[in-house]
């Protein structure tokens, strides 16, 4: 782990991530690099900056095939709807376009020839009394490059989840392993981690806020190591069990794990069984469909739903019997002070009480407080002053 970094070394990183030009920072994060010491505890680092300069380098490449390109950056920037934005990658010829126009209805090309997908294609997936943004991303290719390049990245990592279609009628397991690799190169896991760690940066003056628990560092700690590299505005989001070093890490790799399903397609035809597939990945739910016979279509939707554990909680006005019938969206462990900052910032600072009933009341019009964790199908009534 990258602790103890000579003061050298965090001077030239700090110089390093100031840097907008992609030219110049390369430059900068080299010479970083030549300030590090090579030992056990600093080869992770050391892997993750060579992939950022990879990566930069991918990027000024980028913006050169773009200029001669018709691909527009305002295609890639999508803006979500709906309770979640699911993205569906895959290497061309998977049927993730068959898959969009059956689950959306979306008008898509669907082509026999490869790579017929250019550019994001978008529908709406209705489940229950809510509805899933689905966004088709371009191809992977065997390289384990996407088409699209770093914009297509930007979208899968701004996504809420991914669906991986794999081509059952090809090697699944190849296919799982350029994409998930490709995906790890973006900073971006599909398997849930024992423990990690996000650092977003606020505007001067918010200071430092830290979500969860650090198993070996008091919250003076994990703010002088942050102030150690001139972070003075941030919120660390710790998930699981974490330490020191390992928001040390994410300072460097910006890592952020994704909720992901994968589909394997065209089952009718596939070239393996289900239970060797089983044996290999084993912490993603996986769904088999095929286009032609609707296998496996009716699950998806209930499958994005619990993997991306969805809450739905109703609200009600004081002696009104009937709750509004739109919920609001929220994730697993949302509590009423975060529904009552979503619906207006009065209800969270004129709150008095909530009354709720549901899955997560003792009994019918509990009366409870802005702490009480919420669960899917509550109806919650708000008091305040």
């Amino acid at each position: 782990m990258p602790t103890n970094l000579p003061a050298e070394a965090k001077a030239k990183w700090i110089k390093a991530i100031q840097i907008s030009n992609p030219y110049e920072r390369i430059i900068a994060l080299q010479d970083f690099l030549s300030s590090v010491p090579k030992h056990k505890g600093t080869e992770k680092l050391i892997s993750h900056v060579k992939h950022q300069i990879a990566t930069l380098r991918r990027e000024i490449e980028e913006r050169e095939r773009q200029r001669k390109s018709i691909i527009s950056k305002s295609e890639y920037s999508i803006k979500k709807e709906g309770a979640a934005q699911v993205v569906l990658i895959g290497m061309t010829k998977s049927g993730k376009s068959s898959l969009l126009k059956i689950l959306t209805k979306a008008k898509v090309e669907i082509s026999d020839y490869p790579f017929a997908t250019k550019k994001p294609a978008v529908g709406m997936l209705p489940y229950e009394d809510v509805s899933f943004q689905l966004v088709e991303v371009p191809p992977i290719v065997d390289e384990g490059e996407i088409i699209g390049g770093a914009q297509a990245l930007s979208l899968i990592r701004n996504s809420d989840g991914i669906l991986m279609v794999l081509n059952g009628e090809d090697d699944i397991f190849k296919q799982f392993e350029i994409i998930k690799k490709t995906l790890e190169r973006a900073g971006i896991l599909i398997h849930k981690p024992n423990g990690y760690v996000q650092i977003e940066k606020r505007r001067a003056g918010a200071g430092i806020q830290v979500i969860g628990k650090v198993l070996n560092a008091t919250f003076e700690d994990i703010k002088k190591l942050l102030l150690s590299y001139k972070i003075s505005s941030a919120v660390v989001r710790c998930f699981g069990e974490v330490t020191i070093d390992d928001v040390e890490n994410a300072i460097f790799e910006n890592t952020i794990y994704k909720p992901s399903i994968i589909i394997i397609n065209k089952i009718d035809n596939a070239k393996v069984f289900i239970e060797d597939i089983k044996k290999v990945i084993t912490d993603i739910p996986i769904i088999y469909t095929s286009c032609k016979n609707l296998t496996g279509i009716d699950s998806i939707g209930e499958t994005i739903f619990k993997t991306l554990e969805i809450i739905r909680v109703y609200t009600k006005k004081p002696l009104e019997k009937e709750p509004f019938k739109k919920p609001f969206i929220g994730r697993k462990g949302i509590t009423i002070l975060d529904l009552a900052k979503s619906i207006h910032s009065e209800f969270y600072k004129k709150f008095l009480y909530a009354r709720i009933w549901g899955p997560s009341a003792k009994y019918p019009g509990e009366k409870v407080g802005l702490s009480h964790i919420l669960e899917d199908g509550d109806i919650v009534e708000i008091h305040t002053r």
